[in-house]
């Protein structure tokens, strides 16, 4: 790798960074709201648009839901190939605690703004780009890419992208680039992601709300009853979760792992503030990582029903709903733990309705395999620091189905921070993550070029 030769490449290359991270960002590629599927749809379009600018292939690919974005550079079919994994599609954005329109770029210095500049799409044209430099270097390695738009909904039409024969190759790796470091001083390379199971608890108790003084102390009250529930699934205090049968597949981090987790830099103090968390359930690093990274969880995200307007309103509903997740990890199955979740349910009050609401399967990978050596080195010669193991809280759920399509090795190279705000608002990326993952993609493909 010709470090004079690249470091022009990634000065050359920044203006048009910021011009391409600029339209993406301005397309507000929402995949959980369909008011704004004509802009997931452009979004893809964009993005081709970007691949062909660049010199590479690419093909957009229809499913049964929105499109998948399939291309990069081939060079001989006798080099070894990598695919790298990211995504187009956004979070919603709520206007009112934006310091500015979300879907309107805005640049500070070397700090970029909008909703999707850290999740995915800076990212994402890092990578592209980082592959441009590799294509034109003539390094012997072939690079491809998978761009979807349903990453934010859980991936659910991912899979049929793959029942088109031919149109995806298979690829001897793969590279996902959707992550977020601990610190900015100490790069984080996850090798685990949790899973997930959302589902809805629906109870209907009578035809419509009705007047508490004249049925009050009679008729059953759905808020009520549902509260119970979730109070009964997990234990607010800890945050145990007490279902019978939960925990029988986790397994623990093992102490070398937990190790691996305390090295990452991780300071419970920035953690609060970044997430602007005013108590946590837990001051100790050691157990907050293993909470966070290594533990299922049972979270309660809505409660829906009678009435929150100004004032009181004194009816008693006539349903409710209560909106509930849970997080896996591996060896969890999210089937397996519907059903736990039904027979609970139905124990305690058998007139509640439990729906499943998607799911997500956990994934953990090596840390000693010889693509992930090559991460940790790639990111330490893009960044000068020292890279760490960690697992991330979150899911991925094309990343299980990844797995299952092409059994090959899969690493993850994140350039996400956490100041950046995931999915939260004033949402950034800047350019020192983006020229340090440049120069750490292209290490990368270097390593994989002479893998044995």
């Amino acid at each position: 790798m010709n470090a004079k030769q690249l470091k022009s490449y990634i000065d050359a290359a920044k203006p048009r960074f910021e011009e391409m991270l600029a339209e993406l960002v301005e397309t507000p590629s929402i995949s959980a709201d369909p008011q704004y599927s004509g802009d997931v749809h452009r979004s893809a379009k964009l993005a081709a648009q970007f691949f062909k600018l660049l010199g590479a292939k690419v093909r957009i690919i229809q499913t049964g839901g929105y499109p998948v974005v399939s291309g990069g550079w081939t060079i001989d079919s006798r080099f070894p190939t990598v695919t790298i994994y990211n995504h187009l599609d956004v979070q919603p954005a709520q206007e009112l605690q934006w310091r500015h329109s979300p879907f309107s770029f805005r640049k500070n210095g070397d700090i970029y703004y909008g909703r999707g500049t850290t999740d995915d799409k800076g990212p994402a044209i890092t990578a592209l780009l980082s592959a441009q430099y590799a294509a034109e270097a003539g390094l012997p390695i072939n690079v491809q890419f998978l761009w979807e738009c349903e990453e934010e909904i859980g991936s659910p039409n991912f899979g049929d992208a793959f029942k088109q024969k031919g149109l995806i190759p298979k690829p001897n790796s793969v590279l996902v680039s959707d992550t977020i470091w601990i610190s900015r001083t100490r790069p984080g390379i996850p090798y685990g992601l949790r899973g997930m199971l959302g589902a809805r608890l629906c109870l209907q108790t009578g035809q419509n709300d009705v007047h508490s003084g004249v049925t009050g102390g009679a008729a059953r009250n759905p808020l009520a009853e549902l509260c119970a529930v979730a109070a009964a699934c997990a234990d607010t205090r800890t945050g145990r979760v007490k279902i019978p049968g939960f925990y029988n597949a986790v397994i623990p981090p093992s102490r070398s792992e937990l190790q691996g987790f305390l090295a990452s830099e991780f300071r419970v103090t920035h953690f609060k503030k970044t997430h602007g968390l005013r108590a946590i359930l837990t001051e100790d690093p050691a157990d907050l990582l293993k909470r966070i990274w290594a533990r299922p969880t049972f979270e309660v995200h809505g409660l829906l029903g009678g009435y929150t307007g100004p004032g009181i309103k004194t009816v008693i509903p006539g349903q409710a709903e209560l909106k509930v997740s849970m997080r896996l990890v591996p060896d969890q199955k999210p089937q397996q733990i519907l059903k736990l979740l039904r027979d609970f349910v139905a124990k305690i009050n058998p007139s509640v309705r439990v729906q499943g609401e998607g799911m997500l399967h956990p994934y953990k990978s090596s840390i000693t395999s010889q693509y992930a050596n090559a991460v940790r080195e790639a990111l330490k010669e893009g960044f000068g620091k020292n890279p760490v193991f960690i697992r991330e809280g979150g899911s991925i759920g094309a990343i299980p189905k990844l797995a299952k399509q092409w059994n090959v090795p899969i690493v993850f190279l994140g350039l996400s921070l956490p100041e950046h705000g995931y999915h939260a608002p004033n949402e950034q990326f800047d350019w020192g993550q983006a020229k340090g993952g440049m120069r750490a993609f292209v290490s990368y493909f270097s390593k994989l070029a002479n893998m044995s």
